[in-house]
C-alpha cells in the first residue's frame, strides 16, 4: 500500500475538472511528482490530483477549499480556460478482500497504490472531455443538418456555404484534438509496466463506455467530413463555371473593342 493519507482511509471520492484546451505539465514541472505519464502530485490536505496536457485535473481525496487553492495555482498554465468546466465524481473504495472491479456508483481497489489512481484518472479525464466533445458535436450538427437538408433536397445552399464549411471546420478540429492530444482510443503508458491492471483498465473504459463514446463521435466526425467534401466540390464547379464566364466576357469585350477600332479607323 501507498505511504499516502488518503490510502489509509477505507473510501474517498475522485472528482475530473476539464479546466481548458491545453495545460502546459512543462512549464508546471514534475521536481516533487508522485509519478510521471500521466503527472501524479500530492495536494495540501493529503489529496492526489492527476494532470493532464489536454486541460484535465483529476483529484482523489482533495476538499472543496484545497480543490479551489490548486487550480488557483495551476490556472496560469492553462491555455484557454473554460467559464464552465466539464465535471465528473465518482466513488472509490478500498477493499484488500475484494478484487479490483467496478460497482454501481464505485469503483473497487484490491489495494490503494499510485498506479492505480493514475488509470482511474485516465478514464474520468477522457469521460469529460468525451462529454465536452459530445455537447458541441450535438450543437454543431443541429447547425449544420438544415444546411445539409437543402444541399440534398435543392443540390445548393444559397448564400450558406461559407457557414456550413465553418461549422464542420469546427468538427474537424475535434477530431484533430481527439487523436493528437487526448488518445482517447489509446491503452495509457502506465499498463506496459502494470500489466496486472489490465483488467481494471477495459471494466473502468466498459463502465463509461468509453469506446461507445468515442466511435459514436467518430461516425458522425466521419459524415461530416464526406459532407465538407461535396460542398468543397460543389464550390469548385461553382467557381470554375464562374471563371468561364469571366472569359467569355473577356473575349467578347475584346472582339467589342476591336470592331469600334475598326469603326473609328473607317
Amino acid at each position: 500500500m501507498e505511504n499516502l493519507p488518503l490510502c489509509r482511509k477505507a473510501a474517498f471520492k475522485a472528482r475530473a475538472v476539464l479546466l481548458g484546451e491545453r495545460l502546459d505539465l512543462r512549464a508546471l514541472g514534475s521536481a516533487n511528482a508522485l509519478a510521471t505519464s500521466p503527472l501524479a502530485v500530492e495536494v495540501q490536505g493529503g489529496g492526489v490530483a492527476v494532470l493532464f496536457r489536454y486541460g484535465v485535473a483529476v483529484f482523489f481525496d482533495v476538499a472543496a477549499m484545497e480543490e479551489v487553492s490548486f487550480l488557483g495555482r495551476l490556472r496560469p498554465f492553462v491555455t484557454r480556460p473554460y467559464e464552465r468546466p466539464e465535471t465528473e465524481e465518482v466513488d472509490i473504495v478500498v477493499e484488500p478482500q475484494a478484487k479490483d472491479g467496478v460497482r454501481p456508483g464505485s469503483i473497487v481497489f484490491e489495494a490503494c497504490t499510485v498506479e492505480r489512481l493514475q488509470l482511474v484518472a485516465d478514464i474520468l479525464s477522457k469521460s469529460v472531455l468525451l462529454a465536452l466533445y459530445e455537447a458541441r458535436v450535438s450543437a454543431e450538427f443541429d447547425r449544420v443538418e438544415p444546411l445539409a437538408a437543402d444541399l440534398a433536397e435543392h443540390g445548393r445552399i444559397p448564400g450558406q456555404e461559407r457557414a456550413l464549411l465553418k461549422n464542420i471546420g469546427a468538427m474537424l478540429l475535434i477530431e484533430s484534438r481527439m487523436v493528437g492530444r487526448a488518445e482517447i482510443s489509446e491503452k495509457p503508458e502506465l499498463l506496459w509496466e502494470q500489466p496486472g491492471l489490465e483488467s481494471l483498465f477495459v471494466r473502468l473504459q466498459d463502465e463509461f463506455e468509453i469506446r461507445e463514446r468515442h466511435q459514436a463521435l467518430e461516425r458522425k466526425l466521419n459524415l461530416l467530413s464526406h459532407m465538407a467534401q461535396s460542398v468543397q466540390q460543389m464550390l469548385s464547379a461553382r467557381h470554375g463555371i464562374r471563371v468561364e464566364w469571366y472569359i467569355v466576357i473577356l473575349i467578347v469585350f475584346e472582339i467589342l473593342l476591336t470592331l469600334y477600332e475598326m469603326f473609328i479607323k473607317h
